[in-house]
């Protein structure tokens, strides 16, 4: 993060609260204006106005207020918003949540900077998301497909290993052979996550990946930078030098806590569960910047990973991001008792932009078919667990064995896969047809006689993986 030359300074400090600090007598300053901060050291630290009312500002400090005085501390506001440098210098490195180097390379330089608040894409010139980003995953690729310009999210809890799927996608993901990049924006991890982080984003080229890390011990303020400096970043790479750009935001249940620590301390009126009640425009004013612009080559794909607290799905952040992205990944603690990875509960995950990415003419012609299949399955498979726990496994029909049957093979033999494994689409297919034929031909009535031939096992009327016993 480059620093400003402040055009005005002031000494008159009122207030020294938690993160903020509180100018007086100061004059034409700005919501969102960039601030300098120096000690009586001369030590320089960085801040954000959050409010300005008459001669007062609001000011919350990047580094924390932890060592100044109202005595001996000067404020300079510099007349705009926070900019950095923006461009391909990006690529390869490794950062904290203000963009400083972590990597031992020099500052990030480039030839034109840009505003890190930004702005939502007009929805005048969005264009819809289409074409799909391919991750490797079998749970996503087969069942949630992921769309350039998509919003989906991971929902987890916390001990599911949401972190390690979020960095399995952005090790794997690609866009069919166009240029494509990854920026990893990590908020509130601790220094052992931060390193597994790595580890596994070092499959993935340096010229394609950029990574953004806010650890816990650093300051709060900083994880409300990290997400924009993240989105401004990608917005460069993807509609000035047309890159398809995937952005993973984890995790956004930190950045929310973050964002209720410092309501607090402004000493503003809670809403639900004490988080400010603009956080639902917070989240939309970073959601909505991911997409596709008409006209302009290149795309912005957004996966926000989240914990929810008590495995509450209606808890605020959950339930607000849900009505802003499209779709939702989310995980279970029951496949993950069964050892399966990732534990993606498909029944309750959906994609709602697949269809734009998914089928003929982009992915596999049997593709949209399959999934429902397999949903439709699954979804079968769950009555007949239901209906064995109130009389019996013994009762069950055959039918309904058969279905459990696919259960089984589905999890073990199509969601299950390892952590450094990266599938193609065609391989991920090809093992849920493998799952598919544990069930008679007659209960695949989703799919065509053309895909049923061309797929399905001559004679397969019996279970072929994973087999069939209750």
């Amino acid at each position: 993060m480059t620093t400003a030359w402040a055009r005005r300074e002031y000494t008159d400090i009122a207030e020294l609260r938690g993160p903020l600090l509180v100018v007086r007598g100061v004059t034409g300053v700005g919501w969102d204006e960039f601030a300098t901060i120096r000690d009586a050291t001369g030590t320089e630290r960085h801040g954000l106005v959050l409010e300005a009312d008459r001669d007062l500002a609001v000011v919350q400090v990047l580094e924390g207020t932890a060592g100044l005085t109202a005595t001996s501390t000067q404020v300079g506001f510099t007349g705009s918003p926070l900019r950095i440098p923006v461009g391909p210098d990006w690529l390869g490195r490794v950062c904290t949540g203000r963009g400083e180097p972590m990597d031992g390379g020099p500052q990030v330089t480039g030839d034109t900077t840009a505003a890190v608040t930004g702005f939502p894409m007009n929805p005048v010139v969005r264009e819809p998301p289409a074409e799909p980003v391919i991750t490797g995953v079998s749970a996503i690729d087969g069942l949630t497909t992921l769309v350039r310009g998509q919003k989906l999210p991971i929902f987890s809890v916390a001990g599911l290993p949401h972190l390690e799927l979020a960095a399995q996608v952005a090790a794997q993901a690609s866009a069919g052979g166009e240029p494509f990049s990854v920026v990893f924006a990590a908020m509130g991890l601790t220094h052992a996550d931060a390193a597994t982080v790595r580890k596994v984003l070092g499959q993935r080229p340096a010229s394609e990946l950029v990574l953004l890390l806010n650890l816990a011990d650093a300051p709060v303020i900083e994880r409300f930078l990290t997400p924009r400096i993240a989105l401004t970043v990608a917005e460069h790479l993807a509609f000035t030098l047309g890159r398809h750009v995937l952005v993973v935001m984890a995790d956004m249940t930190s950045y929310c806590e973050a964002l209720r620590e410092v309501s607090a301390a402004r000493g503003e009126i809670p809403a639900r569960r004490a988080y400010p009640g603009y956080l639902y425009s917070d989240l939309a004013s970073l959601y909505e910047r991911c997409g596709r612009i008409r006209g302009v080559p290149g795309s912005v794909t957004l996966m926000p990973v989240l914990t929810m607290p008590g495995g509450d799905i209606t808890h605020p952040v959950p339930d607000l991001t849900g009505y802003i992205t499209e779709g939702q990944i989310v995980l279970s603690t029951e496949l993950q008792a069964r050892g399966i990875y990732p534990p993606v509960d498909a029944l309750s995950s959906l994609s709602r932009l697949m269809r734009h990415g998914a089928g003929p003419g982009r992915t596999r012609d049997d593709h949209l078919d399959v999934a429902a299949q397999s949903l439709a399955a699954l979804a079968a498979a769950r009555r007949a667990g239901e209906l064995a726990e109130l009389v019996g496994a013994a009762a069950l029909s055959a039918a309904d064995r058969r279905y459990q049957a696919f259960d089984r093979a589905f999890g073990s033999h199509v969601i299950n896969q390892g952590r450094a494994e990266n599938r193609t689409l065609d391989d991920t297919l090809g093992r849920a047809w493998q799952a598919l034929a544990t069930l008679p031909r007659s209960e695949l009535t989703m799919l065509s006689a053309a895909e049923l031939d061309a797929h399905y096992p001559a004679g397969a009327d019996a279970p072929s993986v994973g087999g069939d016993q209750p």
